[in-house]
């Protein structure tokens, strides 16, 4: 009786969940509204009260700016709607709406600096029209932070969530698994995958379950009370999809798709139209090397002044590491670099001395599958270094493998000679990007994901690297290691 009650309540809470998701534009174009007259009204406060600038003569009472507020509103909504921020999509990573709102503000003052010149009616200040550029982009950007912390905690309750099956037994359709498994904020309970393949035995992937085959969709639906499906499935498979795109859109499921460019570098994929007709293009990146000089010169500025930064902390723990036990502070491991190069990676010791000779021993208490070799509370760690692999402090000396060039900010995690032994063909992609001090599968789940999920990330970020992919990560990152997701 107990259970029944929770599952209508939790029934209540998904039925609630998705009622108010369907409002989510309305209260998001509520919030802006308000944001922006907020932001008008500070702008007026630092430059007529805080008398923040030049010195003025006259104070302009608030009311002549009326005109301008109707302006401010009218475009800078406009602009926003038509850059897609009133769409209900997967949630947004923070940096795009930041650079969203950014591109909107600073299209909305350049427009009304432009009408203003025009009309010739209304002259305003022009440090509170640059305040109010800068307190636009804080202001609007800040209370949508505020709005998606606030639903991500909702989802992480089940509450709003969309339950959702994925289509395609495909490399595309594991990456968005892993995708909604490692960020709740997304807003989707994964029911599982259904494999397009009819003639092959559908198996689970690692903690993804297969639901059955494609002809099982239309069953599965109603059986899992399933909200949307995302296919993605090769282009051979296409016919076999038409028929279950009919059931879920007379049945209100939302499907949506992944193009089968996936293989392809999603970020060299161009869309342009002919009469009407989207055409895909693959572009050429002449810009690589450049972007790839970019990367190098970051590197060695962020990692050069964090090293500087981070030598105290190295001091303290090799004072604590050497107080606690006797043996090396810093050790010097053979890593796998890119194009299978050897290189000596540098960590803080955190376990006690002889450690490698006891891990046969242990083999029976691995965690991780694959090659790797993982065990949550290994018994080979000293008190002082298990607090330090918690906060990931071991890794602080790697800094100077970044500065150096044998390693980078971000790229796949730096395996060792015995793991790239045991790889296969397509694992053996990893190597072709130089390894990294995070990368994407450390802020998707960090040492709790399986070793497929690991390398499939890896080659993504190898296939689809760019800088704003970077500069995601690293913000991430600071995430992950905050909330210590998966770290031991």
């Amino acid at each position: 009786m107990l259970e029944a009650g929770q599952e209508r309540v939790g029934a209540r809470l998904h039925t609630w969940g998705l009622t108010a998701r369907r409002w989510t534009a309305v209260f998001l174009l509520g919030l802006d509204a308000v944001a922006i007259v907020l932001a008008l009204a500070g702008a007026y406060w630092l430059r007529y009260s805080a008398r923040l600038g030049p010195a003025i003569r006259d104070r302009v009472d608030f009311t002549a700016y009326e005109p301008l507020a109707v302006l401010l509103l009218a475009v800078m909504l406009a602009v926003l709607f038509a850059k897609g921020a009133y769409r209900l999509r997967m949630a947004t990573e923070v940096v795009d709406e930041v650079l969203m709102v950014f591109s909107a503000a600073t299209l909305t003052i350049g427009a009304i600096v432009v009408i203003a010149a025009m009309v010739n009616k209304y002259v305003y200040s022009r440090g509170m029209i640059v305040y109010l550029w800068i307190l636009l982009v804080i202001v609007v950007a800040g209370s949508r932070a505020l709005f998606r912390a606030a639903q991500a905690m909702f989802y992480r309750r089940g509450v709003g969530v969309r339950r959702l099956a994925v289509v395609g037994a495909t490399d595309a359709a594991k990456l968005v698994m892993q995708s909604v498994i490692g960020r709740p904020e997304l807003g989707y309970q994964l029911v599982g995958f259904v494999d397009h393949r009819p003639a092959v035995a559908p198996r689970d992937f690692g903690r993804f379950r297969a639901l059955g085959l494609l002809s099982d969709l239309p069953g599965l639906v109603d059986l899992h009370e399933i909200d949307e499906v995302i296919m993605a499935v090769p282009a051979a498979a296409h016919a076999d999809v038409w028929p279950v795109l009919g059931f879920c859109e007379e049945r209100g499921v939302l499907v949506k798709m992944v193009p089968d460019l996936f293989d392809v570098s999603l970020g060299r994929v161009t869309v342009d139209t002919i009469a009407g007709i989207p055409v895909f293009g693959i572009q050429d990146r002449p810009l690589r090397s450049i972007a790839l000089g970019v990367k190098r010169t970051i590197d060695i500025l962020i990692a050069g002044s964090l090293l500087v930064l981070a030598l105290p902390v190295i001091v303290v723990l090799a004072t604590l590491i050497r107080l606690e036990s006797t043996g090396p502070v810093l050790l010097l491991q053979q890593r796998i670099g890119v194009g299978g190069r050897v290189f000596g990676c540098l960590k803080l010791r955190t376990m006690r001395p002889g450690a490698d000779r006891l891990q046969p021993d242990l083999l029976p208490l691995n965690e991780a599958d694959g090659p790797l070799f993982k065990i949550r509370d290994d018994p080979r760690h000293t008190r002082i270094g298990r607090h330090i692999r918690r906060w990931s402090l071991d890794e602080l000396p790697q800094l100077w493998n970044v500065v150096i060039g044998d390693m980078s900010l971000v790229g796949p995690r730096p395996p060792l000679p015995s793991e790239v032994a045991r790889y296969d063909t397509a694992q053996m992609r990893r190597l072709e990007a130089k390894p990294g001090l995070t990368g994407i599968w450390q802020v998707s789940g960090r040492s709790d994901l399986p070793f497929d999920e690991m390398v499939l990330m890896d080659i993504f970020y190898v296939d689809n690297w760019s800088l704003a992919l970077d500069a995601k990560i690293l913000l991430r990152t600071v995430k992950a290691v905050l909330f210590r997701h998966g770290a031991y």
